[in-house]
C-alpha cells in the first residue's frame, strides 16, 4: 500500500500563507484521485481540495480563489498553496489518495494555525 506523508504545516498570521506537501511513497499513479482534507478542532473533517487523475480540480467554497492543489507527478507529490489564509482555516490538514478501485489511503496530519 502506498505510505502518504505530508510536511509543511505550522503556525501562520491572518494574511500570511503556507504551502502544504503530501509525498507519496510509491506511484500516484495507483490512485485516480488526492485530495486535502481538514479537520477543526471538535468539528468534522471536510473537503479542501481534489485534484483527479486528469488534472481537474474541486475546492471547498470556503477556500476557492485562496488555496491551489498542485501536483508534481515525477516525485509523487501533491501540494496544497494557501493564501490570505483565516483563523478559521485553523485544523489538521490530512493528504488522502483514492485508488480507482474506491479504496482510500490517508496521510497522518499535521496541524495548521492561523492566528488572528
Amino acid at each position: 500500500q502506498v505510505q502518504l506523508v505530508e510536511s509543511g504545516g505550522g503556525l501562520v498570521q491572518a494574511g500570511g500563507s503556507l504551502r502544504l506537501s503530501c509525498a507519496a511513497s510509491g506511484s500516484m499513479f495507483s490512485f485516480r484521485s488526492m485530495s486535502w482534507h481538514r479537520q477543526p478542532e471538535g468539528k468534522a473533517r471536510e473537503l479542501v481540495a481534489l485534484i483527479a487523475d486528469a488534472g481537474g480540480t474541486v475546492y471547498a467554497e470556503a477556500v476557492k480563489g485562496r488555496f491551489t492543489i498542485s501536483r508534481d507527478i515525477s516525485k509523487n507529490t501533491v501540494f496544497l498553496q494557501m493564501d490570505t489564509l483565516k483563523p478559521e482555516d485553523t485544523g489538521v490538514y490530512f493528504c488522502k489518495g483514492t485508488t480507482r478501485i474506491g479504496m482510500d489511503s490517508w496521510g497522518k496530519g499535521l496541524l495548521v494555525s492561523v492566528s488572528s
